[in-house]
């Protein structure tokens, strides 16, 4: 089964609203491991301002808030797709597809 493992690798921020260090987008890495094998995603996510949304200041942050503010923003369909690339990819290298191979010409 594979364990699925979110980092942060950077935090874009603009003033919003009054509100300095609002961040707008967030770089992100997430790895799948399954026994040996793994694969690693990248990705971005771009938030939009909520009306009434609490609003943590930018030092007070943790990881793992972000984490499930992507989470939020990506919602099933996103999560699902981020997991299926990264288990195609392990059983990829579980059971690596027969490549065909260039064979010369017989009559060559």
């Amino acid at each position: 089964m594979t364990t699925y493992n979110w980092k942060i690798t950077n935090l874009y921020t603009k003033t919003v609203e009054g509100l300095e260090d609002y961040v707008v987008t967030a770089m992100f890495e997430v790895e799948g491991v399954d026994g040996e094998f793994t694969n690693t995603v990248n990705g971005s996510q771009m938030f939009t301002v909520k009306e009434g949304a609490d609003f943590i200041p930018y030092a007070n942050l943790t990881e793992e808030v972000v984490v499930e503010w992507i989470k939020e923003e990506l919602g099933e369909n996103g999560l699902l797709s981020i997991t299926a690339c990264i288990d195609g990819q392990i059983e990829s290298q579980k059971n690596p597809p027969v490549v065909p191979v260039i064979t010369p010409l017989p009559w060559a």
